[in-house]
């Protein structure tokens, strides 16, 4: 007798005559009455899933794997119908094409049996079409049915926060509806976003997908009409607008959080705050400074960036501009530019910077010199193996060029930290000499900022800013 294998899918969970047990059920049946054997470690059933794609069918991937096993396990897999299997043309010709030709199994629809003349090769053609067509329909009519939905003032998007679902409508949420109103009247008050997701985080509140609150996810919030009793969405699926400005927005059927005037003077106060900062800023010129992605915030260890407040620069720690820092670093150009260079001469002049350069240099893990090379060979063997098992037909060619890349990616990363943990190779006096070279370069008052940055990023890995003190520590780049 032959050993059967069955696969099952499922899309949604309303289609009761295409439900798991209902379709192994009718399997077993096919199976009893055509002497096969269906073990059940072979029943492999995917639930919820599309059959559009299969890279996210973990029983669908778990069945070829088991098919490519030698000897092989089974001779036949026995589906429902050919949709189960793919709802995608181009899937399903290659799976097939592959268990039939690499492995010797069949793949069979009990409810959709073709003959045994060349006939049934057009026959099944014609229904993985009609079977894709079905899919790409499905989808349109959904779409309609959204649109159509949205357009009567129907939900067709989660709740967002300060909402949850009920009776098919939003309602507002006990515990964060006033959290969204307490954000409006703060914004309104004067505190800036970053300050009020600060201000959220520090109270243990997260968003809706249980993250901390940052800048910007506060003024998505503020500029959210679903809290005036409005509904929007996007007119042609383009999420480019990040604030979706060009979105469909129609009345709703839930009940407003906000009052349409505290709406209209944060919308107000909004506009007036983006006119001191000119849209899309960032894509002119890009501005250079000497210390530029060197100083660290030794808070949270984001870089300082510049920033600017009327005519003043200043550098200032990008988490805590974004909300995720609660320590400002502000600190002007003209008062940290001084300080490094001082630094720099002060370590130059201290007799035990050598003894530190020396100490940088120590290895970091003394057995990887033993750990890591014996990681790296047993990696080039197993590049070996599946050149191997591609040459004797067991993995297809997309397959070992997946594992190839994979493992060459796992050989280059240990390549790369056992060169990372050997000690390198300085001679401290030639370093101490190359960084004198370069102080004289940044104490020229005619080199340009590039310049002096360039210089500083050949022998600076990092520069910590400790705000309360004013001290920093510079991190050498050996």
């Amino acid at each position: 007798m032959k050993t059967a294998a069955a696969y099952i899918r499922v899309s949604t969970e309303d289609q009761t005559e295409f439900s798991p047990d209902s379709q192994l059920k009718a399997i077993r049946k096919y199976a009893k009455e055509h002497d096969l054997i269906l073990p059940d470690e072979f029943i492999f059933a995917d639930e919820g899933i599309s059959g559009r794609k299969t890279d996210k069918r973990v029983q669908f991937q778990r069945m070829i794997g088991t098919a490519k096993l030698k000897p092989k396990p089974f001779d036949v897999i026995l589906l429902w119908k050919f949709s189960r299997f793919a709802r995608n043309r181009e899937d399903s010709i290659v799976y097939k094409s592959m268990l039939r030709k690499q492995c010797g199994i069949d793949v069979v629809s009990i409810s959709e049996q073709l003959s045994e003349d060349k006939t049934s090769v057009l026959i099944e053609a014609l229904i993985e079409a009609m079977d894709e067509y079905y899919s790409l329909n499905l989808a349109e009519e959904v779409r309609r049915g959204m649109n159509e939905k949205f357009s009567r003032g129907g939900v067709v998007s989660q709740p967002p926060f300060g909402y949850r679902m009920q009776d098919g409508i939003f309602f507002p949420d006990e515990t964060a509806a006033p959290i969204v109103q307490m954000i409006f009247n703060d914004y309104l008050a004067g505190m800036p976003t970053k300050r009020i997701a600060l201000k959220l985080n520090d109270m243990g509140i997260r968003t809706r997908h249980g993250n901390p609150w940052e800048n910007r996810t506060v003024e998505y919030l503020l500029t959210n009409p679903v809290y005036i009793g409005k509904l929007r969405r996007s007119k042609d699926g383009d999420r480019s607008d990040r604030f979706h400005e060009q979105d469909e927005c129609i009345d709703g059927q839930h009940q407003p959080i906000i009052t349409p005037a505290i709406y209209d003077a944060v919308q107000a106060k909004r506009a007036d705050t983006k006119k001191n900062y000119r849209k899309y800023a960032r894509q002119g010129q890009p501005v250079q400074f000497m210390l530029k992605g060197l100083v660290r915030c030794d808070h949270c260890g984001a870089t300082l960036v510049m920033c600017q407040s009327g005519a003043s620069k200043f550098l200032q720690c990008n988490n805590y501009n974004r909300g995720k820092c609660k320590v400002s670093h502000a600190i002007s150009v003209t008062k940290i530019n001084p300080v490094v260079l001082e630094k720099i001469r002060a370590d130059l002049d201290d007799q035990n910077l050598r003894l530190k350069l020396e100490a940088q240099c120590a290895p970091k893990s003394p057995d990887a010199a033993s750990r890591l090379p014996a990681a790296i060979e047993r990696e080039e063997k197993k590049l070996l193996r599946i050149r191997e098992a591609f040459e004797a037909g067991i993995d297809t060619l997309e397959e070992y060029r997946e594992n190839k890349q994979r493992i060459t990616e796992r050989i280059a990363v240990l390549r790369q930290t056992l060169a990372e943990e050997q000690p390198p190779q300085i001679d401290t006096a030639a370093f101490i000499g190359k960084v004198r070279s370069g102080l004289r370069i940044l104490e020229d008052a005619g080199a340009s900022e590039i310049i002096k940055n360039d210089v500083l990023h050949t022998f600076v890995e990092k520069i910590i800013f400790m705000k309360p003190s004013g001290r920093i520590e510079i991190v050498y780049h050996l």
